[in-house]
């Protein structure tokens, strides 16, 4: 049986099947997978063990006024994939971990999708305090909040980032074009030329099921560029 099936048909692939055997059309082979789980910084790098504390005691914006937790990141410290996502959630605000939930879990099949694991890959925010009812982020707190994630960019060292959502992308590129002009092209990570695809947010694929197919390119595209 595929494992990988049950992922698939979740990214609306049913007709795509990874690898090279089987027929049918084909992605990349997996990644190989890191061994172990690292939640928050992890105790391998204490660099960002330390960056963590200061996220947790960080009182630049006002959303220090309201959060619950302080949601840093997930994952490995060693991770050659870098995922970026807008700014924590209801339910990531009660367990001060990234993507939890319906769209914590359509991003898991989308790892899986390609080889990875949750556990192989850095996940962060770029706000790191949950906005007040979920609103969008506001310039002043991006602004306040952006080097958390450079810091964590710059000490994990991996070999491709991903962004997810308008947000994540426009402030990994400082750019202002929209999330149509950004996707489905390679571009460059501004502070050291890492390789950056800019894909949907889960939760956005959650509410339009047929823009899938469309991140299922673009992370091909990512896998692309690492081989």
């Amino acid at each position: 049986m595929d494992r990988q099936a049950p992922y698939l048909r979740e990214m609306g692939l049913v007709r795509w099947r990874f690898g090279s055997g089987g027929g049918g059309r084909s992605g990349p082979e997996p990644d190989s997978l890191a061994s172990g789980t690292h939640v928050g910084g992890g105790d391998e790098n204490p660099g960002l063990l330390s960056l963590a504390e200061q996220a947790r005691r960080c009182e630049r914006c006002e959303l220090h006024r309201t959060r619950g937790e302080v949601v840093f990141g997930s994952g490995s410290p060693g991770a050659r994939w870098f995922f970026v996502g807008e700014a924590p959630g209801a339910e990531e605000d009660k367990q001060g971990v990234p993507f939890v939930g319906r769209a914590g879990a359509l991003l898991s099949a989308m790892l899986f999708g390609i080889g990875l694991s949750r556990e192989s890959v850095y996940i962060a925010n770029v706000l790191k305090c949950r906005p007040p009812n979920n609103r969008d982020p506001f310039g002043i707190e991006v602004q306040e909040c952006s080097p958390f994630l450079h810091a964590q960019i710059d000490l994990i060292q991996p070999q491709i980032i991903v962004a997810m959502g308008r947000f994540a992308a426009q402030a990994l590129l400082n750019s202002a074009e929209s999330l149509s002009q950004l996707r489905g092209k390679a571009h460059q990570y501004r502070l050291n030329q890492l390789p950056l695809v800019v894909t949907y947010h889960p939760a956005y694929l959650l509410r339009s099921p047929a823009a899938k197919s469309k991140t299922w390119e673009d992370l091909v595209l990512a896998q692309s560029l690492l081989a």
